[in-house]
């Protein structure tokens, strides 16, 4: 059965639109990543303290296509989870309170399990907020995980590399993930991130 001129034209249209949407989506996509310019291997250092000044470890930071990935190796923690956290302001001095509060430049909400959460959107989750780490009975603690939430060019605004830099704390207690900020307890370990 032969179709009729208002079904070709219909089916026309439909295949139009259609391909109006791909190639939307593909320039977007294009212009999304022209605009962000990320310097795939840049790398970064922080060595962490206690609050009484001995060395905690190293965390290194290096910068991938899809984001920066975050490689812990730290000593001296009480066993157990601890939150692992991008802080605002690169300073551990006079104490760790200097570090300020969460890097968070889209003036996000906290917490991974956030009900507006939607990826690549200021909607949930600092941009600092990192996943819990776990100490062994040693003290010692070994993490490598991949964030989205900064980056290591300089220049976008969750750069942790703007005006006044930024640390990365050990709190005492693990971070829930939720909605609400929770007391995570004292800051137990901080360093400054600083370009290697």
């Amino acid at each position: 059965m032969p179709w009729k001129p208002e079904q070709v034209f219909l089916a026309g249209s439909v295949v139009t639109v259609v391909l109006i949407i791909v190639v939307g989506l593909v320039f977007l996509n294009l212009r999304t990543h022209e605009e962000e310019q990320i310097t795939v291997g840049l790398t970064a250092t922080a060595s962490l303290q206690s609050p009484s000044g001995d060395a905690v470890g190293n965390v290194e930071f290096r910068q991938a296509a899809l984001g920066v990935l975050v490689m812990a190796d730290l000593k001296g923690l009480t066993p157990g989870g601890h939150a692992f956290v991008i802080h605002e302001t690169g300073s551990c001095t006079p104490n760790f309170d200097a570090a300020g509060d969460h890097f968070d430049p889209t003036d996000a909400e906290h917490g991974f399990i956030h009900a507006s959460w939607k990826r690549g959107e200021a909607t949930g989750g600092h941009g600092g907020d990192l996943l819990n780490i776990y100490a062994a009975d040693d003290g010692s603690a070994r993490a490598d995980f991949l964030t989205e939430g900064i980056t290591l060019d300089q220049g976008p605004r969750h750069s942790v590399f703007d005006s006044d830099g930024s640390a990365i704390i050990v709190h005492e207690k693990p971070d829930p993930y939720g909605e609400e900020e929770v007391d995570t307890g004292s800051r137990v370990a901080c360093g400054v991130i600083r370009r290697s």
